[in-house]
């Protein structure tokens, strides 16, 4: 599962970030986020930034529907956090997930309060 700093880092060609993903894919380790983060990263008009878009092609992207946007209202409010995305990214994750991002507590404090059973590691 993919938050918003491991995007980034792949975009910054960060080779740790790439060989690590890279790694996972060919683990068959299906990687996964949501339209929401891709927002968070998403800044060229013209769709040139090639690490991200190159990456992308491995990922699949969860759309944020009215329900899962409900439910991250409602993590929150039980959290006692403000972050909708992280909140969507932690209500996407499945039990044994491994979340990257550079936000850990607050990620970690939100799968905690969810319940779901995903390791949450820094990038």
């Amino acid at each position: 599962m993919l938050d918003a700093g491991a995007l980034i880092a792949v975009e910054r060609g960060d080779r740790t970030m790439i060989a690590r993903l890279e790694a996972a894919e060919q683990g068959g380790t299906g990687l996964r986020s949501t339209a929401i983060v891709l927002a968070q990263v998403w800044r060229d008009p013209a769709g040139r930034q090639a690490r991200l878009a190159r990456l992308l092609r491995a990922v699949h992207i969860r759309a944020v529907d009215d329900q899962l946007a409900r439910d991250a209202g409602v993590l929150l409010g039980r959290a006692g956090t403000t972050d909708p995305i992280d909140a969507t990214v932690a209500l996407v994750a499945e039990g044994g997930d491994q979340i990257l991002t550079s936000d850990p507590d607050d990620l970690r404090h939100l799968v905690d309060t969810a319940g779901i059973h995903a390791r949450v590691v820094a990038c």
